[in-house]
């Protein structure tokens, strides 16, 4: 698995599990992902959107607008069917990889 590939998979996997908590703004899945993280993983903008435009054209996101919490408008986020099973299986994929890490990471 390439850098990139792993970077980009890494957030859209981010993306994807705050998104199953339900529809989100850009700024709310940001801040989401920093406030669960104890702000040790944060999104930039550019980044952040490059993922949702990527998980949208893959249709495993569907976005409309509305209003946010402050009265305005915002584009709104919400997994498909499809997004929903790709969260499944890049969970699973990211959890034995992170094992595989921490096990080559803890060797003495």
């Amino acid at each position: 698995m390439a850098d990139l590939d792993l970077l980009q998979g890494t957030l859209d996997t981010l993306v994807l599990k705050t998104l199953s908590w339900g529809p989100r703004h850009g700024y709310a899945v940001a801040r989401w992902i920093k406030e669960t993280s104890d702000d040790t993983i944060l999104v930039e903008d550019r980044a952040l959107y490059v993922s949702l435009h990527r998980l949208e054209e893959r249709g495993w996101v569907e976005s409309q607008w509305g209003l946010s919490e402050n009265n305005r408008r915002a584009k709104y986020y919400e997994l498909t069917a499809s997004g929903r099973r790709q969260l499944k299986a890049k969970a699973s994929e990211f959890t034995t990889y992170a094992r595989a890490m921490f096990k080559i990471l803890e060797t003495v």
